[in-house]
């Protein structure tokens, strides 16, 4: 493993292990969201735009500290993100900041937003006669907010939308290519 790969695998086991460390004491205010949602306005800044409104799922999960204070662990998986015959994987880990309006528990309304590190994986498997096959893994970021409503104690939806950019401007290989970066839309379900 290269040294900067393995220092990025260290920050990202680090935050991984602060994030699940610190909601802990907050058990009561813990939720998971899987999602559904559109990935847009991609682009590789020095090739330019890439295939728009391709569709991705996931499930996001996290737990708020004093009700206003916490991580979460977010994970998207889109095929064809990047055009047919590709596929883009983020994890990421946040901090998230949320007001409860209507309390902990019972019906209400949190607004948040969120930021943190991560892991963007593209891949590319194409050609019927010449297979070809690479994967890329980057480290990056994301930043982003919603909004997540709770009808009664334990179920609600969350809507959210999320800026992703790579801080490597490396591609398959290819050096300089520029920032991978994309917006993702999704709406969700969320039980807490």
């Amino acid at each position: 493993m290269r040294p900067l790969a393995r220092r990025y695998a260290l920050a990202l086991v680090t935050l991984t292990a602060t994030i699940i460390g610190v909601p802990a004491t907050a058990r009561a205010d813990g939720f998971v969201s899987p999602w559904a949602g559109v990935q847009f306005g991609g682009k590789l800044e020095n090739i330019g735009d890439i295939d728009r409104g391709r569709g991705a799922f996931g499930v996001t999960a996290g737990a708020m500290g004093g009700g206003v204070v916490g991580g979460e662990f977010d994970f998207g998986y889109g095929p064809n993100a990047l055009g047919s015959d590709t596929s883009m994987i983020d994890a990421m880990g946040n901090l998230i900041i949320g007001v409860p309006f209507g309390g902990q528990s019972g019906g209400g309304v949190r607004p948040y937003v969120s930021g943190g590190v991560g892991l963007l994986r593209s891949q590319v498997d194409s050609g019927t006669v010449f297979h070809v096959s690479s994967a890329n893994n980057q480290f990056g970021w994301d930043i982003g907010g919603g909004v997540m409503g709770f009808f009664g104690d334990h179920f609600g939806l969350r809507g959210d939308v999320r800026f992703m950019r790579t801080f490597d401007q490396t591609i398959f290989g290819i050096t300089n290519v520029g920032h991978l970066n994309f917006t993702r839309l999704s709406l969700g379900v969320v039980f807490r």
